[in-house]
């Protein structure tokens, strides 16, 4: 069974920073009693509790989403170790037979593309990818994704992956027509394995992270000749080899993309200072506009980077006036709320 509860003793280092993430996160904040903080994100409430012992406060996450909070927010961004029981990426021996893997980057990331790899291992490839230091990017710092990642690709071929990268106005086309993110991953992760599978038809079998709470999600996004394998949908897949080697690809790429950008350093994540300040600075200069070609902007940090520019929604093309659905719930309580006492 799912673990749906993590309870952490956070030192004043750790409680600052969460705050920090609370506040600044694509998240709806919440009213707890006897909190410092609380929020609701996909599937998951956190709280950090205001009771202190012994210089540390109690920071409960619970839902169906905890564990994702817990594995791609908490863990790196405040308590700077992996304690969620990564599996070590060197896999038993049936993990290296001939599949694929597919997994994406830059969904949680303001600035940049949302890019999806498709890519595989056989017990060759498997002790090649071990030599060149093949494990979950998340592992990784941004300097090791980048090296391993040409490395990888280099004895892959051109062959040997597949690519869905949507740039920042292609992605919010599509999430304004979609207006759910897991349906937007569940269709490029689809397109990138059925490229995959065109260039290898003997590949039987496919590993996914698990993104979206049921697996019908993904299923529901494959084509006929795509559910001719096998599809193994699973939290924490990136300790399949063959996922983790797509991890590193599509890293790589979103990186490239970042670093890429001339005349601006685009920060990467969500939830720190130097995303909302650079974003105000740039549309400042160039406009809100520049927005729809470089940012996220169904992110609720939008809103607040256009009202610290005296700019709102309206002043973005209907595609950036979709808000998240979190935002949308929030909106659709608030009016429920406001007629009700009406």
């Amino acid at each position: 069974m799912k673990r749906t509860t993590f309870i952490y003793e956070l030192d004043e280092g750790q409680q600052k920073a969460i705050l920090e993430i609370m506040e600044r996160g694509n998240y709806k904040r919440k009213e707890v009693p006897y909190s410092l903080g609380a929020i609701e994100g996909d599937h998951f409430n956190a709280t950090l509790y205001m009771k202190e012992k012994h210089g540390k406060r109690k920071f409960c996450v619970q839902g169906t989403g905890a564990s994702d909070f817990v594995e791609f927010v908490l863990e790196p961004q405040v308590l700077g170790c992996a304690m969620l029981g990564y599996e070590d990426v060197l896999a038993p021996e049936e993990s290296v037979a001939l599949h694929a893997g597919s997994d994406e980057s830059g969904k949680g990331d303001y600035f940049g593309p949302l890019v999806v790899c498709c890519t595989y291992v056989d017990p060759s490839l498997a002790v090649k990818m071990r030599e060149i230091g093949v494990r979950d990017c998340k592992q990784m710092t941004d300097k090791s994704v980048l090296r391993t990642g040409a490395l990888l690709r280099q004895l892959l071929g051109p062959d040997g992956y597949t690519m869905v990268m949507l740039r920042p106005s292609a992605y919010n086309r599509l999430y304004a027509k979609m207006q759910n993110i897991n349906r937007m991953l569940a269709w490029a992760h689809a397109a990138a394995i059925e490229d995959f599978l065109k260039k290898h038809p003997d590949c039987k079998r496919v590993v996914i992270d698990q993104f979206a709470r049921s697996e019908s999600t993904m299923l529901r996004a494959l084509k006929m000749r795509t559910r001719q394998i096998a599809v193994d949908q699973h939290h924490k897949a990136e300790s399949d080899l063959a996922v983790a080697a797509a991890s590193i690809i599509a890293r790589e790429a979103f990186l490239l993309e970042i670093l890429g950008k001339k005349g601006y350093v685009l920060p990467t994540g969500s939830s720190s200072d130097a995303v909302t300040e650079t974003a105000v600075r740039v549309v400042r200069e160039e406009g809100p506009l520049w927005l729809m070609n470089n940012a996220k902007a169904h992110f609720s940090i939008t809103d607040r980077v256009l009202a610290e520019c005296n700019l709102s929604r309206n002043d973005l093309p209907p595609e950036g006036r979709v808000v998240s659905a979190i935002a949308r719930t929030a909106a659709a309580r608030a009016e429920t709320n406001e007629q009700q006492e009406t």
